[in-house]
């Protein structure tokens, strides 16, 4: 089965390195339309090819499957706590304060 989370995380990057499809095609030695069908999710890399499109895109496997391993989570913590030290003192209360009373709401549903 083909998740489409992992094409999405795959477009996400390249967009945030402002490459186009076709810029990364390029570099990978692909067609346009190869990419367009990865970042889709109609269809996944080989693992070569993978390994070339994490590379070309400078990023983890990690980045790039956190979304459907069970156990990317360190991953998404880890960027959680960078964008959360980018914002105002204020704002990193407001959030922190969100985020221990949902821990504590799950502590007490896994009680039951």
């Amino acid at each position: 089965m083909i998740d489409k989370r992992v094409g999405k995380r795959i477009k996400q990057r390249r967009e945030e390195l402002g490459l186009t499809q076709e810029q990364l095609a390029e570099r990978l030695g692909v067609a346009t339309n190869y990419i367009s069908t990865i970042e889709r999710g109609a269809s996944f890399p080989r693992y070569e090819k993978l390994v070339m499109i994490l590379n070309a895109l400078h990023t983890s496997a990690d980045s790039i499957f956190c979304d459907v391993l069970d156990y990317g989570g360190d991953f998404k913590t880890s960027v959680l706590s960078e964008q959360l030290k980018g914002l105002p003192p204020d704002e990193q209360k407001r959030i922190l304060g969100v985020f221990e009373f949902m821990i504590e709401q799950a502590k007490e549903i896994n009680k039951k």
